[in-house]
């Protein structure tokens, strides 16, 4: 016997329990041999292991349903509870652009031609190169498709992970132990995250280990099997940081490598990896690189004309 909570992310409670709860008999009714207790957004389950996986999936189901098409009707609810209209339900997540629905029923989206290239090109390679400007959208998509992937079931975790190379400032005189140092620079991975996932079950995820978020150096010495795996900032990575990173790569593994080329830290600038790992792993199956530009830029619209400035800067210093 185990007890587990299950989080309704994204939709109010009443869409799922039914007014005064009805629905919530529906569901002891088809399955007596757990205790289901309902109170506001989660659901409080006891009994054998393998009840309670089958109850969280029917529930999951029922969420999505409903954030799909928007109502969900008794004689639907009762369907899907019974493994009826499932496979509709899957036709129409098929041709449904939305890539999760995240807190407060967002739904998200590629929003921009290379944003939906990367999700395309998704589904054909296990190694994808997202490389572009600040504000192009590169991080957010590629987790999106992580939650997306996890959600579905076809990894069993995530892993984000980014450089710890300091942008002008150092280290060792911020407060704190090491943790405390470098979670800001890991700050935006939890905040696209908490877009996305119910915070509470974050915080679960996170405690249980399915979702880490750690430094590249604590990515040395591992096999990252049924995994997907974000490193970013990688225009910060050395040489021989990026090669082992990508040969980290372990059984049922999706990885992607986001990075500005415009924005190194290192010193000297060549050294990048990424700069190298772009041009020598160019036209090997089963890896793709996406380069996002100017385009791609979704915020302020300043940010667009500021990456404009700064390029032209660096094209007259060539000169």
């Amino acid at each position: 016997m185990i007890e587990k909570l299950i989080y309704l992310e994204g939709i109010e409670p009443v869409n799922i329990y039914g007014v005064k709860n009805t629905r919530i008999e529906i569901l002891k009714s088809f399955y007596p041999k757990l205790k289901i207790i309902a109170r506001g957004d989660e659901i409080k389950v006891k009994g054998e292991e393998h009840l309670i996986n089958e109850f969280e999936e029917k529930v999951q189901l029922l969420i999505e349903y409903f954030l799909k098409f928007k109502k969900l009707e008794d004689n639907e609810f009762e369907s899907l509870i019974k493994g009826e209209g499932t496979a509709l339900l899957k036709r129409k997540a098929e041709s449904d652009d939305v890539l999760i629905y995240g807190n407060n029923a967002k739904p998200i989206r590629a929003l921009t031609i290379n944003q939906q290239k990367l999700v395309d090109k998704y589904d054909t390679n296990d190694l994808l190169l997202a490389v572009g400007p600040a504000g192009s959208g590169k991080t957010y998509t590629a987790i999106a498709l992580a939650v997306r992937a996890f959600k579905n079931k076809e990894v069993k975790r995530i892993i984000l992970t980014r450089p710890a190379v300091e942008a002008g400032e150092n280290l060792g005189f911020l407060p704190g132990d090491l943790k405390e140092k470098l979670d800001p620079y890991l700050r935006p991975l939890y905040d696209a995250l908490r877009d996305m996932i119910h915070p509470r079950k974050l915080a679960a995820l996170i405690e249980d280990g399915i979702i880490e978020i750690a430094p590249l150096a604590y990515m040395r010495g591992r096999t990252l099997d049924n995994a997907f795996v974000i490193l970013d900032e990688a225009q910060n990575t050395t040489i021989n940081q990026l090669k082992m990173f990508l040969t980290r790569m372990g059984k049922n593994a999706k990885f992607i490598v986001n990075g500005d080329t415009t924005q190194i830290d290192l010193r000297p600038k060549h050294n990048s990896g990424l700069i190298q790992a772009m041009r020598i792993l160019k036209g090997i199956k089963g890896i793709s690189i996406i380069e996002f530009d100017e385009r791609d830029i979704i915020r302020h619209h300043l940010v667009k004309n500021i990456v404009d400035a700064y390029k032209k800067l660096d094209i007259d210093e060539d000169k």
